[in-house]
């Protein structure tokens, strides 16, 4: 145990930043392009037209325009039926439904079908994920997250984190992630991977990741997906494969308890799967996917029965279409 703890610690303090420290994007343009590094940004979306405007307009006109940063801006829409598509391109991204893209494929719907899909649509060396319904959208989503990819070829995905830093006026304060993380996927982490623990926000939406390290993993096409790529991630290239940007604060919409349930089902099965391939736990067979939620009618309570799978794409370099595009073997 002693052993984690010092591990832990010596990769928080070397794979830790602030986004402040990237403040320099002049110096940061420079040295992406010494590398020969090409960037995309990748928005997943589902009827985002309250923000995804917002979102293309500042990473746009600071990111591509005044700053070369990004080489490309992409919506991935998951069938939105609201201006989502309309806005975000007239505002200049590149606009694609995730149901266009590998259309000899059967059709399946999820945040994770759309980041996947992202891999094959988008040309960049990295690619950065970043959630579309943030009300308080900054060119540090971005460039947070990227920076450590560029200055640091040993570093293959980096995770965001915000809200609340780790030491404020010289006073330790509670770091962390939301519920699900902190009911969850913390304590689970902390049974069974506890070198992941110092990862702050394990389920944030925003990272960003080298193309050889995406289109060598599997992608669940929902809600387990972030939970997956740490695990997988970290089974294959280790621990001091990650860094984590702070980001401040990210505000959006909370989600009701109800919908973190169906969440936390999902991303349980994804973890469970997992365990189970590497030997960590035994003796689970193949479990349930309804999800039962009680609710209350009048003077009566009922149960109202979800069934969620956990289904999961296959690592992009497995599809022909993908190696024919990019030019990519399987060994």
């Amino acid at each position: 145990m002693e052993v984690i703890v010092k591990k832990l610690k010596n990769w928080i303090d070397d794979n830790t930043y602030h986004h402040s420290q990237f403040w320099d994007l002049k110096k940061l343009v420079e040295k992406k392009e010494k590398n020969g590094l090409t960037i995309s940004l990748c928005l997943p979306t589902l009827n985002e037209e309250k923000t995804i405007g917002k979102e293309v307009i500042i990473f746009k006109s600071e990111l591509v325009d005044r700053y070369p940063l990004l080489d490309e801006i992409a919506v991935i829409d998951s069938g939105s039926d609201d201006q989502t598509r309309e806005i975000a391109a007239n505002f200049g991204a590149d606009v694609y439904l995730a149901d266009d893209i590998l259309p000899g494929l059967e059709k399946k719907k999820g945040k994770g079908e759309n980041l996947w899909k992202a891999i094959h649509q988008l040309e960049g060396d990295i690619i950065v994920y970043v959630d579309a319904d943030i009300s308080n959208i900054h060119p540090r989503f971005v460039y947070g997250l990227v920076a450590p990819l560029i200055y640091r070829e040993e570093v293959k995905y980096v995770k965001a984190f915000y809200d609340r830093p780790l030491a404020v006026s010289g006073s330790v304060r509670p770091s962390g992630g939301g519920r699900v993380t902190e009911i969850l996927i913390r304590p689970l982490f902390s049974l069974y991977f506890p070198e992941l623990t110092g990862i702050i926000q394990p389920l944030s939406g925003e990272y960003a990741v080298r193309r050889e390290v995406l289109e060598n993993i599997n992608f669940p096409i929902g809600y387990g997906v972030e939970t997956s790529h740490l695990i997988d991630v970290y089974t294959k290239y280790g621990l001091d494969a990650f860094a984590q940007t702070d980001l401040d604060q990210r505000v959006h919409e909370n989600k009701p308890t109800r919908a973190l349930g169906k969440m936390a089902f999902g991303i349980l099965q994804t973890f469970i799967k997992r365990a189970k391939a590497l030997d960590i736990i035994q003796d689970i067979s193949d479990f349930n996917t309804i999800l039962r939620q009680t609710q209350a009618k009048d003077n009566t309570y009922e149960q109202v029965e979800l069934e969620i799978i956990e289904e999961e794409r296959p690592p992009m370099i497995e599809i022909d279409e993908y190696r024919k595009k990019f030019n990519r073997s399987m060994d």
